[in-house]
């Protein structure tokens, strides 16, 4: 269960967020209503291809590339054209199109989040239930 002590971390920073246990769960609840949710499953993806085995990431990369990278992907991530024809000619790893995808959302969908209804009602709701592990 989430504490209000990771919810008010998240407001702290994006990494905080993205890094915590469920802070990417409520962050992409979030934005599946901003129509934009392809990007955290990306960076999530990115996170998990780290940690794969050599032999594993071979397919996982086409996966990654396929669903997110390629003009046509179903679920396009949002990086620019010049960002993405460079991905696609060099083959380079994920952490460029990671890199600049993080950066995106933590300028652009991170600040809304923190104002959304979403963000609002869970921190409201943890901290009138008395779910304060901070001691206010």
């Amino acid at each position: 269960r989430v504490s209000l002590e990771e919810v008010l971390q998240w407001s702290q920073s994006f990494e905080n967020l993205v890094t915590s246990k469920y802070g990417p769960i409520i962050y992409k609840t979030y934005l599946k209503t901003e129509h934009s949710d392809e990007n955290i499953e990306f960076w999530l993806a990115c996170e998990a291809y780290k940690i794969k085995s050599q032999r594993k990431r071979i397919s996982m990369a086409r996966k990654l590339f396929t669903s997110y990278i390629q003009p046509q992907a179903p679920n396009k991530i949002n990086i620019d054209s010049p960002a993405r024809k460079a991905f696609i000619r060099t083959q380079s790893s994920f952490d460029e199109a990671q890199r600049i995808l993080c950066r995106h959302m933590e300028r652009n969908s991170y600040p809304q989040f923190l104002e959304s209804q979403v963000y609002q009602k869970l921190k409201h709701s943890l901290q009138t239930n008395g779910n304060n592990s901070m001691g206010n």
